[in-house]
């Protein structure tokens, strides 16, 4: 089984519920206290971290406009956009994330970030950030991951678009660094995503090609995806969110809202529970049950010398008589002694 891992005050592994962290990426609409209305909102839903993302317009690109810099136009969302003013829009503002990490540890979250460079790094560790993410686009950036694993702390690193042999480079360079742990996510880089694409069933494979914890950076509409990793070994579920998706922002249309959110981590948690152990046979739970199992019964008076017949001994609820497969034996036979209606048929008794 693959290792636990610590982020913060929380376990992260094959044998712990679910580790749901709230995305909130630039659904800030560009507003400090609307961040901080997120914040409260992750809190009251139940999740466990929150997540932002570290850089600016400057440390993720350039300000060219040439089409090697414009999404291409058929994007079901950011279509033509250009790539610098898409991140101006986007961007968490290095000095709101003071405020942003104060509020939601006084709110009992757990809080991190993805960085994009070294003032991203340098900036979360002022801040002590518990952990780091790297995101799918990020995963190439050996030296950047060498720098983030060089802090000492956890890594999630998002395996969106990656090879298995580029996953093995990050892995490796991770733990050559210095990681203190990591995590593996599945995840498909487009946004929103097909669920089809989703692809769950590498999630086992992820595990055990690189005996880490896995989980699911899911951006697929609703809650159903990601609760169905939970089957397949996810212990770690990102979600982005939002206040309301009709408030419109970058990534609005892919995240969830706060109920949704509540919903996300109760389910996670009943699926989690689900999972139990690979014993068939009956659960403590079902100790009752057993006594309503079907048997053979007597379901009518008879009298000594009677014959058995299909009409005073039939199958029925509840358990206590012969079993049901004893009755071609017990047909034809003559009861020995008188029985009253409603008692379990016995060998002794015939």
């Amino acid at each position: 089984m693959t290792a636990t891992i610590k982020i913060g005050p929380h376990a992260v592994g094959a044998g712990e519920r679910p580790f749901v962290v709230a995305e909130m990426s630039g659904n800030h609409n560009g507003d400090l206290n609307r961040a901080l209305a997120i914040v409260d909102a992750v809190a009251a839903s139940g999740a466990h971290a929150l997540k932002l993302q570290t850089y600016r317009p400057d440390t993720i690109t350039i300000d060219v406009d040439t089409p090697a810099f414009r999404i291409s136009s058929g994007h079901e969302l950011w279509g033509g956009e250009n790539l610098y003013r898409l991140y101006e829009r986007a961007h968490t503002p290095y000095e709101w994330h003071a405020p942003i990490f104060e509020r939601a540890r006084e709110r009992g979250l757990t809080v991190f970030s993805s960085p994009f460079d070294a003032t991203a790094v340098e900036l979360l560790e002022s801040l002590d950030a518990p952990a780091y993410k790297i995101a799918s686009s990020e995963l190439v950036d050996l030296p950047l991951i060498r720098l983030v694993a060089s802090t000492g702390k956890p890594m999630v690193i998002s395996t969106g678009m990656a090879t298995v042999a580029e996953i093995d480079a990050a892995v490796r360079t991770a733990r050559a660094g210095g990681a203190a742990g990591i995590v593996l996510l599945a995840c498909t880089a487009s946004y929103p995503a097909p669920p089809a694409d989703s692809n769950l069933r590498r999630l086992p494979v992820l595990a055990g090609a690189f005996d880490v914890p896995v989980g699911l950076s899911d951006h697929t509409p609703g809650i159903g995806v990601a609760l169905a990793s939970v089957a397949l070994g996810a212990c770690f579920i990102e979600k982005h969110v939002t206040l309301d998706r009709a408030d419109g922002g970058v990534d609005s249309d892919f995240s969830l809202n706060p109920a949704e959110l509540t919903a996300l981590v109760a389910e996670a948690g009943r699926a989690y529970e689900a999972l139990g152990g690979t014993a068939i046979g009956p659960t403590p739970a079902e100790r009752e049950g057993l006594r309503f199992r079907r048997s053979l019964f007597v379901v009518e008076d008879v009298r000594a010398g009677d014959p058995v017949t299909a009409h005073n001994v039939r199958s029925i609820r509840p358990a206590g008589g012969l079993a049901p497969v004893e009755i071609d034996r017990v047909l034809g036979r003559t009861f020995a002694i008188d029985v009253p209606r409603g008692t379990p048929l016995t060998w002794d008794q015939i």
